[in-house]
């Protein structure tokens, strides 16, 4: 399946910030479609087909933007899931958080995070970090197979 065809999760419980991701995502020409979920736990149910997700088609998603801060499962948890499952080892993740404590960047890196971006504060700034995001992968997808 074309990279651009798989879905791009955003896990992010704050409802402004995951439209403002989808947005900067469209902008940049991203093809993939946009999936968002509000927290941690949701996100292990839609990348595993659990409970409401169970009759989702088995297609990955290409990339997980991943909030670290949510409630009932925070990003930790989500990551260390998605790198401990043979299924969904693969899946790169960016950490897109507000969050700039030197202890949540290590253990992101530490559970194998492919980037962490910190989200500005003001609205513009963080529409361009996500555009920068989106403009990355889609460049990435754009490489003959074989380059990476």
């Amino acid at each position: 399946m074309k990279p651009g065809t798989r879905p791009i999760l955003v896990v992010e419980d704050n409802e402004f910030d995951a439209e403002m991701i989808a947005e900067a995502l469209l902008e940049v020409g991203a093809e993939s479609p946009v999936e968002r979920v509000d927290d941690g736990a949701e996100a292990v149910d839609f990348l595993f087909r659990r409970n409401r997700y169970a009759g989702r088609a088995d297609d990955l998603p290409a990339l997980v933007l991943l909030d670290i801060k949510m409630p009932r499962m925070d990003g930790f948890e989500v990551l260390r899931a998605i790198r401990e499952s043979d299924y969904t080892r693969q899946i790169p993740v960016v950490i897109l958080t507000s969050s700039n404590e030197p202890r949540d960047i290590d253990e992101c890196r530490t559970l194998g995070a492919n980037a962490y971006v910190v989200k500005p504060n003001d609205a513009r700034r963080f529409t361009d970090t996500v555009r920068t995001v989106g403009e990355f992968w889609t460049k990435l997808n754009e490489l003959p197979e074989h380059a990476y």
